[in-house]
């Protein structure tokens, strides 16, 4: 079973990471291969809006971003974790969905996913809603979602410590577990055929050859 992190948060070893982390070492005790990425690290511009991926199915631009693209492809589960700035995912969160294979090419159909949202107020709901809908346009299977809000820069290791351990377990866990019985959620799978047979499809067949990469890559998936 491999599973793929996603740290959307610019601090390495802030509140949101604290989460992820304590999903990492979980889903490790439980034998599975875990790829765990700070997105802060790496390398990622931003999309230029040429949408010559459509065409040729990757981005020409030669970052991380296809890196990341391609671990997601080969695993069974992703975990995508942000903080909230401005009601919103991070701008680093939001660089990787534009330079991803997401909605359009469906990169996540049939995976299994926890989405992570922290902040200090309601806005952290709606930053975890805009993860949720990735994973739902995408093709995705949402396992577990977790917001949580505490004040910024306010929360002690030992504080970090015990709500990681909470949250992760239970993520882990479904996650795991959803992986593991192929689980099937009706509802989101009604959501995403309209989704994609009323909307994605026939737009993207209206653009012929200008879209062919995503074709390719639906009939490769």
């Amino acid at each position: 079973m491999k599973i793929v992190i996603i740290n959307g948060s610019p601090r390495a070893n802030g509140f949101t990471a604290a989460i992820l982390r304590g999903i990492k070492k979980e889903l490790l005790s439980k034998g599975a291969q875990v790829s765990y990425y700070d997105l802060g690290k790496l390398s990622l511009a931003q999309c230029r809006g040429c949408c010559a991926c459509y065409r040729t199915g990757r981005c020409h631009i030669d970052d991380d971003a296809e890196m990341i693209s391609d671990a997601i492809s080969k695993a069974d589960g992703l975990v995508f974790g942000t903080p909230t700035y401005a009601s919103n995912v991070s701008g680093l969160m939001k660089v990787l969905i534009d330079r991803g294979h997401f909605v359009i090419e469906q990169l996540l159909k049939g995976r299994y996913c926890v989405t992570v949202a922290t902040g200090e107020n309601y806005g952290s709901s709606d930053a975890g809603k805009v993860l949720d809908k990735l994973v739902l346009y995408s093709g995705g299977r949402l396992a577990d979602r977790i917001v949580v809000n505490a004040p910024f820069n306010s929360v002690t290791t030992e504080g970090r410590s015990g709500i990681a351990e909470r949250y992760g377990a239970r993520a882990a866990e479904k996650l795991f577990k959803a992986i593991g019985e192929r689980k099937v959620y009706p509802l989101q799978a009604v959501f995403h055929k309209i989704i994609f047979n009323a909307g994605i499809k026939p737009f993207v067949h209206k653009k012929g050859d200008s879209y062919k990469g995503v074709i390719e890559k639906w009939q490769a998936g």
